[in-house]
């Protein structure tokens, strides 16, 4: 792992484009102590010892810059890309002013307030490329969603203690479930498929459990080296696995600038000749081959290293291999962790230097070159990031004079992007360079350092927290991985409106080591108490843990944005035809009659659809028809763009012996729910009505997917009398028959169903079809006079992110969302065209809980 002459070369051109002066982080905080942050003031090169040079930093932990203390790197740390102004962390000991960090002694961090994963660190092993790129680029495949799947089951069956019976029996409750459907749907995968690949691996994990946890006299013996094990030189050791503390334990290292998931954490036993020793230790999960790589065993020892934040130092860790069941001891030494931390900082330097500001004109952001190309056509052929590797080289890196190729991998570059215009090249330059600067952006904004610099009685006063909390009642778990958790103030009352329903939150402990313990959002909140949703159970911790909740901004998501980015400029013919039309600007093409395309049978419903549009609209319907690549439906707000999108995808009804139903709606109807419920409202606050008792029992049906299944799904009759805090109405109507039914019809039905919510009413149908029952047809009429009313019909057209498929698994929708409002009024413009919707209606329902909150607050 040692630092190659092209990185120190490279290096030395990028630092020059990157030097800076030091008051351009002068927001930045700085102290001394556990968690110290250094400003670097200047920087110098000292030779020593002949041709060996070492790095001197001026730095100080004064906001004032007076008080100056000296850093000496050395034994390989001077290749740090450390330059003034530069924010670090220091590790070790200082003596009269002057740190020395060498082979022996000490880590500096740089950036440290970049927390990066043990996983991008391993990954940068044997190219750091792939590890930045990795950042930027991260998309599912077929082996990382088996392995999630794996890891899932094997969590849950050694935390509960399973026999293989239950496991086989959570094993296809996991896979056959709904948490991972969409995944599949996307890789193209069948539950059959990937349950057929999960069998094959149990056999292991039942033997695995076997040999550590349920026999502590097992054989099994490794040779596992310990600082405090036998002084004789004999590591012999059998493990035993005593109890499973943790799965998933998520820690943020501000002190290494490491962040991490613990696969598994686990008390263990260590019985040697000489004795036995106890450790909490980390275990990481692998699903692939098994190989006891560097890579792999790296993830071990930096897990080692996160450990530190919450308790005495493991010194080891432990690999498992699930496909085997075989499992490594894994010791850090000295050496591992300081090339590890020198790795680190590498990484961290590309990331923070993504971009910067041209030196001539009007100083614009640049894109910066990545980590240098490494000479190994081999691992490259077989690297996940090659595409995207090779083309930011073509359309970025050829363009910065001092950047040069290994000259065997020239070749390959051209090659593999040969098939890419200029024009190509430079629309990737320009959108990577627009999402890598929102980016920043969006980092900058969520502020995590906060968390951990600034204590939470200065951030309560800023408004940005709420301290000094501790935990009340039970745990609940409302959903899948949803968990309800209650909080008091310890002393006196929560300030005003730092906090509100709806908010997310990230929760912390308040003493150093439990930060990041969680994140969700809050539920609910009054004077003394704030009620959260998390994704994490924190009943284990102790009763007096005292807590802080910080707001946190959200995730701005350019994954999928720089995922397409790259799609885009694939070599294949569906990527081609995109980059011409979206790119090169090629004219959208179209059939010149409507008779070649349109079946007959077709013709009749085509003419149905047609009657409920103006003319403007049945001229964009056809052009759309006509379409063989794409058509654009432009026009002012109000003008029916939706209304003409809406109408090309069909929904139907259905009419059987047992009723009229609309399966459709009833699964938009469970959607809603869940999201609801999700975003903070009690499952009983919430009522389903509709007027067909078949549209009911479908309902109910789905709601039994819910964990806390106190929805109410009832008839407009069974409500008369009772209301809830939020009603959804399904009114299931989607067709052009005649017989229209009497149900609709009824205005005193009607007038219950659209009077049973307190907070907010959700009613769900089609309006062309309601529109032909009266009292319907006033009550819409009425609405949109009043500008009372909003629909959300554009959200049951969006498409999945790969092919022509619905998000839904539906026959086609005609469906309408329209809400009726309170005092807020939100239009449908408020809504942001976050091109998924989940996220759509994710955000649409937090906004909608705020609102109720509000509602509550006002009445």
């Amino acid at each position: 792992m040692c630092l190659s002459t092209s990185f120190l070369e490279t290096l030395e051109v990028i630092i020059n484009r990157f030097q800076k002066k030091v008051t351009d982080s002068c927001n930045a905080i700085l102290k001394n102590g556990l968690n110290n942050r250094y400003r670097v003031l200047e920087v110098s090169v000292k030779q020593r010892n002949g041709n060996d040079s070492e790095k001197h930093l001026t730095v100080t932990s004064s906001q004032s810059l007076e008080d100056t203390e000296l850093c000496i790197l050395r034994n390989g740390w001077e290749s740090v890309p450390v330059v003034p102004g530069d924010i670090v962390h220091l590790e070790g000991d200082c003596s009269s002013g002057t740190w020395i960090i060498d082979e022996q002694f000490g880590y500096l961090i740089l950036y440290p307030d970049l927390l990066l994963s043990g996983t991008t660190i391993s990954n940068s092993i044997r190219c750091v490329r792939r590890a930045v790129l990795n950042e930027k680029f991260r998309s599912g495949s077929h082996q990382m969603l088996v392995g999630t799947i794996l890891h899932e089951i094997f969590q849950q069956s050694v935390t509960n203690n399973l026999s293989p019976e239950k496991v086989k029996e959570l094993a296809n409750k996991i896979v056959y479930g709904q948490k991972y459907l969409r995944e599949m749907y996307h890789l193209n995968l069948k539950q059959a498929e990937v349950m057929q690949e999960i069998e094959e691996y149990l056999p292991s994990f039942f033997k695995w459990t076997e040999d550590f946890m349920h026999n502590p006299a097992n054989q099994n013996k490794m040779q596992l080296k310990l600082s405090s094990g036998d002084k004789t030189g004999d590591f012999s050791s059998k493990i035993e696995i005593v109890e499973i503390l943790d799965i998933e334990e998520n820690i943020w290292s501000p002190r290494f600038g490491l962040k991490g998931k613990i696969d598994v954490t686990a008390k263990v036993k260590i019985h040697r000749q000489s004795g036995v020793q106890s450790k909490i230790m980390p275990l990481e999960l692998k699903s692939g081959k098994e190989s006891n790589s560097i890579e792999h065993r790296s993830q071990v020892i930096l897990y080692t290293l996160l450990n530190l934040e919450r308790r005495v130092d493991p010194e080891a860790g432990f690999l498992l291999y699930l496909k085997t069941g075989t499992m490594y001891p894994v010791s850090g030494t000295r050496m591992d962790k300081r090339e590890l931390m020198k790795l680190r900082n590498q990484v961290a330097f590309y990331l923070m230097h993504s971009t910067y500001k041209s030196a001539v004109g009007r100083q614009q952001s640049q894109l910066a070159a990545l980590p240098p190309v490494i000479d190994d056509s081999q691992a490259c052929k077989y690297c996940s990031q090659m595409h995207n590797c090779f083309l930011y080289s073509r359309a970025v890196e050829e363009k910065i004079a001092s950047i040069s190729f290994p000259p065997a991998m020239v070749s390959i570059i051209e090659k593999e992007t040969q098939h890419l215009k200029p024009s190509h090249l430079e629309y990737f330059s320009l959108w990577y360079l627009m999402l890598t600067l929102e980016l920043q952006t969006g980092e900058g904004k969520k502020g995590y350092k906060n968390i951990w610099m600034i204590p939470s009685l200065e951030r309560e006063k800023a408004g940005d927290c709420v301290g000094n909390m501790i935990r009340i009642d039970q745990v609940q778990e409302i959903s899948e991985g949803q968990y309800l958790h209650s909080f008091q103030r310890k002393n006196g009352a929560i300030p005003g409106a730092n906090l509100l329903a709806g908010d997310r939150v990230v929760v912390s402990g308040e003493e150093n080591g439990l930060l990041g313990l969680a994140t969700g959002y809050v539920r609910e909140i009054s004077a003394t108490k704030v009620s959260c949703l998390l994704g994490r159970n924190l009943s284990k911790l102790p009763k007096d843990t005292m807590f802080r909740l910080d707001h946190e901004e959200g995730d701005f998501g350019t994954g999928v944005p720089f995922e397409n980015l790259s799609k885009l400029m694939k070599d294949s013919p569906v990527s081609e035809k995109l980059r011409n039309l979206i790119i090169d600007f090629y004219k959208p093409r179209f059939i010149q009659h409507l008779s070649s395309v349109l079946p007959a049978e077709a013709k009749e419903t085509v003419a149905n659809i047609l009657k409920g549009l103006n003319k403007p609209q049945k001229q964009a319907m056809k052009q759309v028809l006509l379409s063989k690549d794409y058509t654009l439906i432009v026009g002012m707000p109000g003008t029916g763009k939706t209304t003409t999108i809406c109408a090309l995808v069909p929904a139907p009804e259905h009419a059987e012996k047992g009723g009229v139903y609309n399966v459709t709606e009833a699964k938009l109807v469970f959607f809603l729910t869940s999201l609801f419920i999700k975003a903070g409202c009690k499952p009983s606050d919430i009522g389903v009505i509709s007027p067909y008792r078949h549209q009911l029992k479908i309902i109910t049906d789905l709601m039994a997917r819910l964990k806390e299944n106190r929805v109410e799904v009832n008839t407009i009759d069974k409500y008369q009398g009772r209301d809830k805090s939020i009603i959804i109405v399904s009114f299931v109507r989607n067709s052009n028959e005649e017989n229209l039914g009497t149900l609709l019809k009824d205005w005193r039905r009607l007038n219950v169903a659209i009077t049973r919510a307190k907070h907010k009413l959700v009613m769900v149908g089609c309006i062309p079809s309601l529109r032909r029952y009266p009292p319907l047809e006033k009550l819409l009429c009425h609405l949109q006079s009043e500008a009372m009313i909003s629909f959300f019909s554009k959200l049951f057209c969006e498409k999945g992110k790969h092919e022509n498929k619905p998000l839904f698994p539906l026959s086609g929708s005609t469906m309408h969302l329209f809400l009726m409002h309170g005092k807020n009024h939100i239009t449908s413009e408020t809504m942001f065209w976050s091109g998924s919707l989940i996220l759509k209606l994710r955000f649409y329902i937090l906004m909608s809980i705020k609102i109720l909150m509000s509602i509550k607050s006002n009445s």
